[in-house]
């Protein structure tokens, strides 16, 4: 395997190009998905996020490495679960929502905590909302792991609405509270650059993938909300920079991973920012 990409990025970026809006066949988001795992960048990637609503009688994903969204009932995710693994690939974890913003997250994670009791080789992400009841679901989570089960919490830092993208001090209270828990945590959408940024078509400002990678590193050190707040806001990349050069060799504290549309993306942002070496040994 190619030691290009440090450590400290291994299996961040999972391949999301069969997540809505995307319009890729599921044969061919798997070629491609094939392709980048034999790249030099293969490092970089965690598995195919593949919905379990496109899932089809075959799946030419032999070996592939996937994660199942559940975008189904939850009653309908063990079957698919199976057909995943009946076409050969290895399923790596599960994504569920557990509630809708406003909801009660507790019987949705009753739901994923039965799940992940009956099928103990599968990792469960439950989706949070990051509204009311967050912080009695997150204890509901880490009492989960306690029991041994295979459960973590997943957030959505973005949306098609301003109010479902946190502020940089409300993002922290989420890290910092995941880290008094010891509880890794998996992101999804709105992080499309590895910088802190606004868009200029919707007025959205977006956190950066490296802005929240060098906050968890900083929560991890015992930083208070503050702290990792002043991280997250950074929209200039020399304060994010140095910090994850100098842990590029040691592994990621907290911050699992996210999803992205085009891998390449963001590795073509490490790139520029002289964190991945670029295919140049």
């Amino acid at each position: 395997m190619s030691t290009l990409v440090p450590t400290l990025f291994s299996g961040l970026v999972d391949d999301a190009s069969l997540l809505p809006p995307s319009f890729i066949s599921l044969p061919d988001a798997v070629a491609k998905h094939t392709e980048h795992r034999a790249s030099w960048f293969a490092r970089l990637l965690g598995p195919l996020l593949v919905p379990a609503s496109v899932i089809g009688a075959e799946l030419p994903a032999r070996e592939l490495p996937v994660a199942l969204v559940g975008d189904v009932p939850v009653s309908a995710v063990p079957a698919a679960v199976e057909k995943l693994r009946a076409s050969g690939a290895v399923v790596f974890h599960l994504e569920a929502p557990v509630a809708r913003r406003g909801e009660d997250p507790q019987p949705g994670l009753a739901g994923l905590r039965t799940l992940a009791s009956n099928d103990k080789d599968l990792e469960v992400y439950a989706e949070i909302p990051l509204s009311w009841g967050l912080l009695g679901a997150l204890d509901t989570v880490a009492e989960c792991r306690a029991e041994g089960l295979r459960i973590a919490p997943k957030f959505r830092v973005g949306g098609l609405a301003a109010e479902l993208f946190p502020t940089p001090v409300e993002l922290a209270a989420v890290l910092c509270a995941c880290r008094d828990r010891e509880l890794p945590f998996r992101l999804a959408a709105g992080l499309r650059h590895a910088i802190r940024h606004t868009d200029p078509e919707t007025g959205f400002t977006h956190h950066g993938f490296l802005n929240v990678l060098s906050a968890a590193i900083l929560a991890t050190d015992g930083a208070e909300v503050a702290e990792v707040a002043e991280v997250l806001a950074a929209t200039h990349p020399v304060p994010l920079v140095e910090p994850a050069r100098l842990r590029r060799d040691g592994t990621r504290p907290l911050f699992v991973g996210f999803g992205a549309a085009n891998v390449v993306e963001p590795l073509t942002e490490l790139i520029r920012l002289g964190l991945v070496n670029g295919g140049q040994e």
